[in-house]
């Protein structure tokens, strides 16, 4: 057989014990807020119909989809001198899931007799996109994802910022959290007489941090508006100020503008809500803040870690009728995901994770040999059922090999059961950072360490 050469796709990657423990600590308390906040868990596949994912997420999103071969002899029929997209839904019919919230979509219509409502939902699962790999930006990555369906009641807006203020305060990152409003984004269309070209201003405008003003002005153009259209926008880049007083001077500018009032006036009840429950981060309006995805109609929020460089770690928002493409309209929902990933390098670079979270054991016991080893396996069971991780070495080694593999583990305690501990009952317990040793019952080195 050929030696094959030991690699994974680009944009993937393998996780070690250590990073897993540390990925494990973001989830766990990722999911505890979500739990405090009455949310209940979900999954769905990691495939979905590519009917149910194709048109959700724009011309780009579609672009990024992971696409998968039907099988057996798919390929029987299928002119291949056609264009690419008339090919593509004859040889693929599914693909993986890019977000989390579609596929929820989908759920709730499908299961809309067994979920109540409004439905309060959380979800930690994998999600793929084809795009290219780069610094925070994989092709496979988790997503942890909270959303109400089933209520256009502001409150949950407040209760998401809620939720991202304490997941961060959990985890000692500094955020600051932006928030702007879709239905603000078509007023300013509307306003500049581009009604039509909102999808185009706010895929320009959502890439105003990574490629500048001008190349938004020089993409707008592409786009297709035209010199007086870009420049009319100005006022909008150039906006500063307060919440309030971003929001009053939008007020002014949407005089006629039936869209934009309602944006700006949801805006105002916000911030409202946000300003009365006091949140230690930092929450402002950002009149640049678009999201490209096409679901979104009211509330949009994006997070930013204040003291390292890297994308979004937390975004979300309010679509209106997403479940409406699924012959369910008129559903309000909204949510948020956090990005596990770029949270994981964030914490990395401010070498903010606790210490201890790679310990596997919390005692490991030296193998002395067949009659010690039949002892401990009773005392570590006991020892497992108190809820104290424990190892029992799995051979008669040298001492020296077992003491340097709990070193290497970071086993902070190392117990020995030799002959004089086996005849009195008894077991001699190390403490590895110190070195001081004790001998006690089973019992009491339960108490002990619990």
């Amino acid at each position: 057989m050929a030696t094959v050469k030991c690699s994974i796709p680009k944009g993937t990657r393998d996780f070690l014990p250590v990073e897993m423990a540390r990925r494990n600590y973001i989830f766990d308390t990722i999911r505890s807020v979500f739990r405090a906040f009455a949310f209940e868990p979900i999954e769905t596949p990691s495939l979905e119909n590519l009917s149910t994912l194709m048109g959700k997420y724009g011309e780009e999103g579609d672009k990024l989809l992971f696409k998968v071969l039907n099988s057996g002899n798919f390929m029987e029929g299928v002119d291949f001198n056609q264009d690419y997209h008339k090919v593509a839904p004859q040889i693929c019919d599914r693909g993986l899931r890019y977000d989390l919230t579609v596929p929820f979509a989908r759920f709730v219509v499908q299961h809309r007799d067994q979920v109540v409502f409004p439905f309060r939902r959380y979800q930690l699962q994998p999600v793929w996109r084809a795009d290219r790999p780069q610094k925070g930006r994989y092709r496979e990555f988790y997503q942890c994802d909270a959303d109400m369906i089933g209520s256009p009641s502001l409150l949950n807006e407040l209760e998401l910022v809620q939720m991202i203020d304490t997941v961060f305060d959990k985890l000692g990152i500094n955020v600051c959290v932006k928030i702007n409003n879709r239905k603000v984004l078509a007023g300013i269309a509307e306003m500049i007489g581009a009604p039509d070209k909102m999808v185009d201003i706010t895929v320009a405008i959502d890439k105003l941090d990574k490629i500048g003003l001008d190349n938004v002005r020089a993409e707008l153009a592409e786009r297709g508006l035209t010199a007086e259209q870009i420049k009319a926008l100005d006022p909008v880049f150039s906006l500063s100020g307060t919440a309030a007083e971003k929001i009053s001077a939008l007020e002014e500018m949407f005089a006629n503008v039936e869209t934009g009032l309602k944006g700006a006036a949801e805006l105002k009840e916000l911030f409202a809500l946000i300003n009365a429950a006091g949140p230690r981060c930092t929450v402002e309006l950002d009149l640049t803040l678009a999201r490209g995805l096409n679901y979104y109609t009211g509330a949009i929020f994006e997070v930013k870690a204040l003291d390292v460089q890297i994308g979004s770690i937390c975004g979300g928002g309010r679509y209106d009728n997403l479940t409406g493409i699924f012959g369910m309209p008129d559903v309000s929902g909204v949510g948020i995901s956090f990005g596990a990933d770029r949270i994981y390098d964030v914490l990395t670079e401010l070498n903010a994770f606790p210490e201890g979270l790679e310990q596997a054991a919390r005692v490991m016991f030296i193998n002395f040999g067949a009659k010690e080893q039949a002892a401990c396996i009773g005392i570590a069971a006991r020892l497992r059922c108190a809820g104290i991780s424990t190892l029992i070495y799995p051979d008669a080694a040298k001492m020296k090999k077992q003491m340097d593999f709990a070193n290497r583990k970071q086993v902070p305690f190392v117990a020995f059961v030799g002959e004089s501990e086996m005849q009195n009952g008894t077991v001699t317990l190390k403490n590895m950072s110190d070195g001081s040793q004790q001998t006690m019952t089973v019992d009491e080195m339960i108490s002990q360490m619990k």
